[in-house]
């Protein structure tokens, strides 16, 4: 039975340009020393805590509702979570969209086909109609990602790097990005990303010290 919204369930929500984002979990296989998580509870000036995971139905009636707003030109599946960690609701709502002729994003920390193996992600994906995947690397090496990602799977830097690969494959729009942290190895990473057909985009690095630019999405 879908459960009504409450007041702190922001589930679709405005981005920077026109974009609408998608929020369908709070739940992640990574705890990244960068992640906005550790000092803040949203962006956008939207609280991003949820009370529930939302069902496909509550994330097209929110989605709806945010386009009696105005139109958008994509709809990203990006919140205070991993999206593929609700992979069917994902690939629903990807669908849902597809039929609507609106294009779909998916922002990932590409850790898709570690969470789902009894499935090809990325042909899953391609299947129900993704545009673009944004996948987020952070680092040249297993050991710098290993300590700036800290992911729940052992070996998942080479599975983020498969996982982009494939998406490539598949005819997804793919990009790496990496965040601008100490350490990071930005040239590094955009080679990795050129060598496999992917493009690039370092993002800043979000502190305490810039919140009210982060929460604006400024950061």
């Amino acid at each position: 039975m879908t459960q009504p919204l409450t007041r702190t369930d922001t589930i679709a929500y405005r981005g920077s340009g026109s974009a609408v984002y998608l929020n369908i979990t709070n739940r992640c296989s990574c705890a990244c020393a960068f992640c906005l998580r550790e000092w803040t509870d949203g962006v956008y000036g939207e609280v991003l805590t949820l009370t529930h995971e939302p069902e496909p139905e509550e994330v097209t009636r929110s989605v709806e509702l945010e386009f009696l707003e105005g139109p958008a030109d994509e709809v990203v599946f990006c919140g205070f979570g991993e999206p593929t960690m609700r992979l069917d609701v994902v690939l629903a709502v990807t669908e849902w969209l597809r039929l609507r002729r609106i294009p779909a994003r998916l922002d990932t920390n590409g850790h898709g086909q570690l969470l789902n193996p009894a499935l090809d992600v990325p042909a899953a994906l391609m299947a129900a109609g993704l545009s673009t995947v944004t996948v987020s690397l952070n680092a040249a090496d297993p050991e710098s990602y290993d300590r700036i990602c800290r992911p729940l799977f052992a070996k998942a830097y080479r599975a983020v790097i498969q996982f982009a690969e494939q998406c490539v494959k598949h005819d997804i729009q793919t990009t790496l990005t990496a965040v601008d942290c100490p350490g990071a190895d930005l040239a590094g990473c955009e080679a990795i990303a050129t060598a496999m057909g992917a493009g690039f985009r370092a993002r800043g690095l979000a502190a305490p010290r810039g919140r009210d630019d982060a929460e604006k999405g400024k950061a």
